[in-house]
């Protein structure tokens, strides 16, 4: 194991790549939890217009596999990037992702969750053909930094605006479109407790702040004076994945259509950068890239990432991504692969916990959501706000993904800004020709094909 992995030559030991996977799995382990609770709303005929569930049956036969779904196929991503790319990096579902496939894709634009696993399936095919091709670093640079920096930061907002929403804290208003809830209700004083709970065992440096946070929270729950949980049980028999288990389907006419290419862009965008992002900043803070910045075994790093997305919509997932949470696992001393073998291992682990799932109640993981969101926001820190031609195109993809309530929005408008607004400030120079091209392809899909 020691040669496989390198653990020696690293500066490391087994003790330490061990301790290493157990604290990345601890401050990930919530998207076990949270992404069955979001892509289960996919599915039509469980809740009704209010959000109550109406088919509890159902729920649970979905809820569970998505679970295992999500477990799977970040497992397999995980195992991969361990034994063939050696990096300390987990990988699952990613946040944002999940809620712009359920809330944009399936309810709002009304594509049904098994068209939307095939544009997760065909984004994933796409990013393994450029990676293999050498077309990645091209893609690359043709988006701008800003745009890249600002879409991370609001898909942030964007999910503590659904778990702001899913908790109770806010809530539609005719008036004024949205306003503060009844945060006397049971369920959303519930979720504001345990939101509290989360930042200070994560200011203290607790390791699984996010995943104790739940569990303290649904514990909270069962206290007569909230009466929100209802225990179900810990360990169980495997949930049937076979509701979700390859459900990828290809109508004709919804391949035609321009919004699902939209669609298949924005899940490939999103992934394709965010990983970028998430993979170069765990490099330098390991030491693993090379003089000019660059990652080393780049390939098989971002095959891993891509292959797991193409695996993750065979099983039933969203796009699975590289996880920042890799960082406290890196922090703790893990070096090599052997630290992702870990946390694929103890995922796998988690299928035999179904029923501790399904006692979670959506007023613990609406909480980590908000957090999450509270954790991605930092990359705005990377944007020069000094610069007025950086500042704006930033500001537009910010703010327009949480007000819009999408993403695909939000990007779009970002890139057609940029372009304008640099080359009529005289820094046209600034500008790659391939941006110009997306820009146009973005104009025309808000002019003409937008729904």
């Amino acid at each position: 194991m020691d040669r496989y992995f390198g653990i020696s030559q690293s500066g490391s030991t087994v003790r330490k790549e061990v301790i290493a996977g157990i604290t990345t799995f601890l401050t990930m382990a919530y998207i076990v939890f949270v992404n069955p609770s979001i892509l289960v709303q996919a599915v039509p005929g469980i809740f009704d217009q209010t959000g109550k569930i109406i088919d509890q049956s159902l729920y649970n036969s979905y809820y569970g596999a998505f679970m295992v779904a999500t477990i799977l196929g970040g497992a397999t991503a995980t195992l991969i990037m361990g034994l063939f790319a050696n990096y300390p990096f987990a990988l699952a579902p990613g946040m944002g992702l999940n809620a712009y496939f359920t809330y944009t894709v399936c309810l709002k634009l009304g594509i049904p969750w098994q068209l939307a696993l095939t544009a997760v399936f065909i984004e994933g095919l796409i990013f393994v053909i450029l990676t293999l091709t050498g077309a990645r670093s091209f893609v690359a640079t043709a988006v701008p930094q800003p745009v890249k920096a600002a879409t991370g930061a609001g898909i942030g907002l964007f999910i503590a605006l659904i778990g702001l929403k899913n908790a109770g804290i806010v809530m539609p208003d005719p008036i004024t479109a949205v306003t503060l809830g009844h945060i006397n209700k049971p369920d959303t004083l519930l979720a504001i407790i345990g939101f509290f709970i989360t930042v200070v065992l994560f200011a203290l440096q607790v390791p699984g702040s996010i995943l104790l946070g739940i569990i303290l929270t649904t514990i909270i729950g069962t206290f007569p004076v909230f009466n929100v949980t209802h225990y179900q049980g810990i360990i169980g028999k495997i949930p049937d994945i076979s509701p979700t288990f390859f459900k990828i389907q290809f109508d004709s006419k919804t391949l035609l259509s321009g919004a699902f290419w939209v669609v298949v862009a924005t899940f490939f965008f999103v992934d394709f950068f965010d990983t970028l992002g998430t993979l170069t900043g765990l490099a330098e803070s390991a030491g693993f890239t090379k003089k000019k910045g660059e990652l080393e075994r780049a390939k098989p790093a971002y095959l891993a990432d891509a292959i797991g997305t193409v695996v993750g919509a065979l099983f039933g997932t969203s796009t699975v991504t590289t996880y920042i949470e890799s960082s406290t696992g890196i922090a703790a001393g893990g070096r090599t692969g052997l630290t992702a073998v870990v946390v694929a291992l103890l995922m796998l682990a988690m299928l035999f916990f179904s029923p501790l799932a399904l006692t979670i109640p959506s007023a613990a993981t609406a909480p980590a959501l908000i957090f999450v969101g509270v954790l991605m926001i930092k990359s705005l820190m990377s944007i020069k706000w000094d610069d007025i031609t950086d500042a704006v195109p930033a500001f537009v993809t910010l703010t327009m993904i949480p007000f819009t309530y999408s993403i695909a929005n939000g990007i779009a408008l970002g890139i057609i800004t940029y372009p304008i607004v640099k080359t009529f400030s005289g820094k046209r120079k600034e500008v790659h020709w391939f941006t110009w091209v997306l820009a146009l392809l973005f104009i025309a899909y808000l002019t003409f094909f937008r729904e």
